[in-house]
């Protein structure tokens, strides 16, 4: 057909179409989920880490933790400070006690909170009437310590950072991904991660915050995941692969992602047009999912692009951008928007091959 020769960018022979192997699919539409596969790091679910400052001047003394790492259960002692400004508030509340002033009692035992001791602490001295030198710490919570920054015998002061713990029941790992996802994260999607020190098995968790900076150098955008930690075999440091579940795109229309041809400046696909005809359309392509790649524009459902041979039939059409111009406003390729029309280039010219 001779007016089809004029209007396609290309033509070639049946015999050279069986040659070179061309294969076409049809352009799809429908549901295009796109799993989001970044890597991280574990770490401790910071909102449960607490950190413990004496109130008051003094020295430590008997000193139960012995290192970073150790496990604290709720209730367990955790130092006993010697401190003359512990004693004389417990001396105030006791001379408070004797005198039967309901307003000093309920004042004096407000100071003892405010320097640290605990109801049961306060109760055993209205109890026992008798100031102790030495006022014991316990743990409010389970976890484990992550910094011990005082030694048995050390002056601390309320400054004086003392230990922190953190709760391994839970867990964070936080990933970075690509500049190019940062639309589909959103707060309590679905995530799983797999880690090299525990190979087949999956943890599930959710997104629980994106970090509302983008890093500069490796253009990623940082992730925190939460999950559950059973038993606290997710330890930090610990190296995760995570997939995380986006909102899948509906109605998308999409092509197998090696029928796209990408080059520094462009995107575009090879149409079959049939009885041997072929066009080289620009197109707009945007996420990926698995071997389908999304196409945002340059494309209409149900036409055939090719998924072999493609290069060397784009090679052949050696398309300028003129010409590429003028493709974008035949029938067989879909229009572009302006801007991204006007930033693809290529070469074309017209061919004929039997």
């Amino acid at each position: 057909d001779a007016t089809a020769q004029q209007t396609a960018d290309l033509h070639i022979s049946p015999a050279m179409i069986n040659a070179l192997g061309v294969r076409t699919v049809d352009v799809g539409q429908g549901t295009l989920a796109h799993p989001i596969e970044a890597v991280g790091y574990v770490g401790y679910d910071e909102d449960s880490m607490r950190a413990i400052h004496t109130r008051a001047d003094g020295w430590i003394e008997k000193l139960a933790i012995n290192s970073v790492g150790d496990r604290v259960h709720a209730g367990q002692l955790l130092y006993q400070l010697f401190s003359p400004k512990l004693a004389t508030a417990e001396r105030e509340y006791l001379i408070a006690l004797a005198g039967g002033n309901q307003e000093m009692i309920q004042a004096s035992a407000a100071r003892l909170r405010s320097l640290g001791f605990a109801d049961a602490q306060i109760e055993n001295l209205r109890q026992t009437r008798q100031v102790h030198d030495r006022v014991a710490r316990y743990a409010e919570a389970a976890g484990v310590v992550t910094e011990l920054g005082i030694r048995e015998g050390s002056y601390v002061t309320p400054a004086t950072p003392v230990m922190k713990f953190a709760d391994l029941g839970k867990a964070w790992i936080l990933v970075e991904a690509d500049e190019s996802d940062a639309a589909l994260l959103a707060t309590g999607q679905r995530a799983n991660a797999v880690l090299d020190a525990f190979p087949g098995r999956v943890w599930h968790g959710t997104v629980d915050h994106i970090y509302p900076v983008l890093d500069p150098v490796t253009r990623t955008i940082k992730v925190r995941l939460r999950f559950a930690n059973p038993g606290e075999r997710l330890q930090p440091n610990m190296y995760a692969h995570v997939s995380i579940q986006a909102a899948p795109q509906t109605d998308a229309v999409s092509i197998p992602s090696q029928a796209l041809i990408r080059t520094g400046q462009s995107q575009r696909v090879v149409i079959a047009l049939g009885n041997g005809d072929f066009d080289v359309c620009p197109v707009q392509a945007g996420y990926e999912s698995g071997d389908q790649v999304q196409i945002l524009g340059g494309l209409h459902p149900g036409q055939q692009v090719v998924v072999s041979a493609q290069f060397m039939l784009d090679s052949e059409a050696n398309l300028d951008a003129a010409a590429l111009r003028m493709g974008s406003n035949r029938s067989a390729c879909a229009q572009l928007p302006a801007k991204v029309a006007g930033h693809q280039h290529a070469t074309t010219a017209k061919g004929d091959r039997s």
